[in-house]
């Protein structure tokens, strides 16, 4: 990937994101996590903290790249423990760079907290900036990309053609890309932590339930998704 303008994108804490975007090495070939989600995380997070004067921004730029240092597929039986192999793997990267134990722990908190399947409470006000940060950028028309690129690299259909509103059956977000708006996308909004958070979270399930209105009407299911309402 090319290199990133630190300074354009991280202003006083170019430095640090330098140091720690060295530290995680080369993309993998998940383009649904590559640099370009940290970037868009970065950018949520600090649209967020600038309404959350008391959030330590070196940390957050920490929890922020390091959030997802260790990579685990969307239907690995592992997904539930990626946060928190990631706050283990952040912390040894944090330590080497001398950082202080409450400094390590504070970031290591957020990096685990992100996760929607770690179910793990953010306590903090950084762990929340981080875990509506990273949500923001799985909805919304980003999220619309990123939900088929995943749909595609896990091998599933666009949709169920027999019932793409699933009216006559359980959603299955596994076997149906379509599926996932109602099983997931549309519920996230109902789980954000901070106001401003909160309203980007609805603006861009807004734009999802548009996107998702227009492909039915397109592929002839004209009913709202199954689950939608949930």
């Amino acid at each position: 990937m090319d290199e990133i303008p630190g300074d354009e994108i991280f202003g006083d804490q170019a430095e640090l994101a330098e140091r720690l975007l060295a530290a995680l090495g080369s993309d993998g070939d998940d383009g649904s996590h590559d640099r370009s989600h940290l970037l868009r995380v970065w950018r949520n997070a600090t649209a967020i903290a600038e309404q959350e004067p008391a959030c330590d921004r070196a940390v957050l730029t920490a929890a922020v790249i390091l959030h997802d240092c260790v990579a685990v597929e969307k239907n690995s039986p592992q997904r539930s423990q990626a946060s928190r192999l990631a706050s283990v793997h952040a912390r040894g990267i944090l330590a080497g760079f001398g950082w202080d134990g409450s400094r390590i722990d504070a970031a290591a908190h957020a990096i685990e907290a992100h996760s929607f399947s770690a179910g793990v409470a953010p306590e903090t006000v950084e762990a929340r900036i981080v875990q509506d940060a990273d949500r923001l950028d799985a909805i919304g028309a980003i999220g619309v990309a990123r939900c088929f690129y995943v749909a595609g690299r896990m091998g599933s259909s666009l949709y169920d053609p027999a019932d793409p509103t699933a009216a006559n059956r359980d959603l299955d977000d596994r076997t149906f890309a379509l599926d996932h708006f109602g099983a997931k996308l549309f519920k996230v909004a109902a789980n954000f932590q901070t106001k401003a958070g909160q309203a980007l979270a609805d603006s861009r399930t807004r734009m999802m339930r548009g996107f998702v209105q227009a492909l039915l009407d397109e592929v002839g299911g004209l009913d709202e998704l199954g689950g939608g309402n949930e």
